[in-house]
């Protein structure tokens, strides 16, 4: 096991969910944080409660799709403390509704962030990653990128291309020491499905036939609350990612998204497809 004693650490998306259970997590092992987020209020309110002192959190207010948030972030991880040893790509948000009544730009806006923004933010570190020789970065996917269901086709593609982007990244960077880990979280019990409905908002208000299946799908995400994860059990796989001697390709948490992968994998395309086709409300 490696410590996360004095390790520089950039965090996406840390003023919630995830990424504010991976922060207070791995503030807790000792790490050196760079946390990020838009929100600057709340991400600095998180780092004066992590660390009072102010010397191993640095709260950097940025959103990851402006080039110069991005250069921001690494410069100031770099001026704090000299050095980067692992970026945890955490920021995203989903889009609801079907391929058909989707607007193109709320579709690009969502690759924007998910993938486009991440793939930028890892050309930025990794050149530091590989000339020291070492370093981690652990992507924050999700079951949806193997699992792909109707009326989230938009936010699971996206996942579905993390997929590849950090299969072929962890192959790019291995002779240099550097290690590429791909987190595949469940259902877990955040701001996320709230925030997805407000970002699709206009798409599922004019959905037209669709209707009845998009409230379907809605009420089958209040229905499998009971489900849930927390947002921990996704920190302590980042934890483990990062700490871990040898860590493994990819981990998924919590119970039922290990269940979901492995019936993925020995069920029937047609099976899954009828497990996860909508129903009318």
């Amino acid at each position: 096991m490696r410590s996360l004693a004095g390790q520089s650490v950039i965090v996406t998306g840390a003023s919630s969910g995830i990424g504010e259970a991976t922060a207070r997590r791995l503030a807790r092992g000792g790490a050196q944080l760079v946390i990020v987020a838009r929100r600057a209020d709340r991400l600095a309110a998180l780092a004066r409660e992590l660390d009072p002192a102010g010397r191993r959190v640095l709260a950097v207010a940025a959103d990851v799709t402006d080039e110069a948030g991005r250069r921001r972030v690494v410069d100031e991880t770099l001026r704090r403390f000299g050095r980067i040893d692992a970026l945890v790509n955490n920021a995203g948000y989903g889009t609801r509704g079907p391929v058909e009544r989707v607007p193109v730009e709320l579709i690009r806006r969502n690759f924007e962030t998910n993938l486009f923004s991440l793939i930028v933010l890892t050309q930025l570190v990794a050149p530091h990653l590989r000339t020291q020789g070492s370093g981690r970065i652990v992507n924050i996917g999700s079951v949806a990128g193997r699992i792909a269901r109707p009326l989230s086709s938009v936010y699971d593609s996206t996942k579905h291309a993390l997929e590849a982007i950090t299969d072929g990244l962890r192959g790019e960077l291995a002779p240099f020491g550097v290690e590429v880990v791909l987190i595949r979280p469940g259902f877990i019990l955040t701001e996320f499905v709230d925030a997805a409905n407000q970002a699709s908002e206009s798409v599922l208000e004019q959905a037209g036939p669709y209707a009845p299946y998009c409230a379907g799908f809605r009420a089958d995400y209040r229905k499998w609350h009971w489900l849930a994860g927390r947002p921990d059990d996704i920190a302590r796989l980042v934890e483990k990612a990062l700490t871990a001697s040898r860590p493994a390709p990819r981990y998924a948490g919590p119970t039922h998204a290990k269940l979901l992968l492995f019936l993925k994998w020995i069920l029937p395309p047609r099976v899954i497809d009828r497990l996860v086709r909508p129903r009318r409300k």
